[in-house]
């Protein structure tokens, strides 16, 4: 079985280990480059990366992000001499960043640069950038501040209200090479319970790829939110920015359009009738993966 799916962030990665554990599946990740940024004079591609290094079964699976047992020697010696070290990265992660500013650099395309991290560290599903074009997530905050992803996310710890997220760039950019394919040709196109908003709604706002998921007669979503919250990270107060509702059945009206099967946790079964009524088949499951096991118990699910 072909399955592509859409992810970003800690969430669409678990789901693409348990995805990729299972027996006769070709995957391919098409994985969000909005919160891309350029740090300490490297290109950080932090979605990429968190997908890539759980694929590979080197992720730093406590803290999410980073590759495990990663030290901080060269963050270290920047704040020794003064710089603003908000952003951690760590010696082995500045690596593979050093790696991908060179080649980019240099007029290697992303699709093409991130294929070779992939392979050269083990990974055997296909990791796909959404895009080779820029694309930069922004946050409006209600005092009129615009900020960076990468600043609100991680430098003020999400702390401030989201009054409107913006992708600039969005309206030039286009699918790296093999995306819409990826989608075409895919038996099954899964929707990661990744952030719907920032995570998932870049790739959605690429031109084509929404009119490729509506033309497939199979795509299967997971909410990211369980009991009204979201089980990590701002996806709830986002949803709430952009006028949606901070729920299961929230989530999936932002999909409705394209989704055939919308996948709700098993204590949320309450969210089952107004998914219904947006039209979906509705699987009810567990779907929090507290480990490697839950997440392929998870990819069964979605596989079947």
């Amino acid at each position: 079985m072909k399955i592509t799916a859409l992810a970003g962030g800690v969430g669409g990665a678990k789901l693409l280990v348990g995805l990729a554990a299972l027996d006769d599946v070709e995957l391919t990740a098409i994985v969000n480059t909005a919160d891309d940024a350029r740090i300490y004079g490297v290109h950080v591609s932090p979605d990429v990366d968190i997908c890539t290094y759980w694929l590979a079964g080197i992720a730093d699976e406590e803290r999410g992000w980073g590759i495990a047992g990663d030290t901080f020697h060269v963050v270290d010696a920047l704040r020794a001499l003064g710089e603003d070290t908000w952003f951690s990265l760590g010696d082995r992660d500045f690596a593979t960043c050093i790696h991908r500013t060179d080649r980019l650099d240099r007029g290697v395309p992303l699709h093409r640069v991130t294929r070779d991290i992939a392979v050269s560290l083990g990974v055997t599903a296909s990791v796909l950038p959404m895009s080779d074009d820029e694309v930069r997530t922004r946050i409006v905050t209600p005092d009129g501040r615009t900020l960076d992803f990468q600043e609100y996310f991680v430098k003020e710890r999400q702390e401030p209200e989201v009054a409107e997220v913006l992708f600039a760039g969005i309206a030039a950019a286009t699918p790296a090479p093999g995306v819409l394919t990826a989608i075409a040709e895919a038996d099954r196109v899964v929707v990661c319970p990744s952030n719907p908003v920032v995570s998932i709604g870049p790739i959605l706002a690429l031109a084509g790829v929404r009119d490729a998921l509506r033309a497939h007669r199979d795509v299967a979503a997971v909410s990211p939110i369980v009991r009204g919250r979201a089980l990590k990270g701002p996806a709830d107060r986002m949803l709430a920015s952009v006028g949606a509702r901070v729920s299961a059945a929230g989530v999936a009206s932002l999909y409705a359009d394209f989704v055939t099967r919308f996948v709700i946790d098993e204590t949320d079964a309450g969210e089952a009738p107004p998914v219904e009524e947006l039209g979906l088949a509705v699987q009810t499951v567990d779907t929090i993966m507290t480990d490697r096991r839950a997440s392929r118990r998870l990819a069964r699910a979605l596989a079947a």
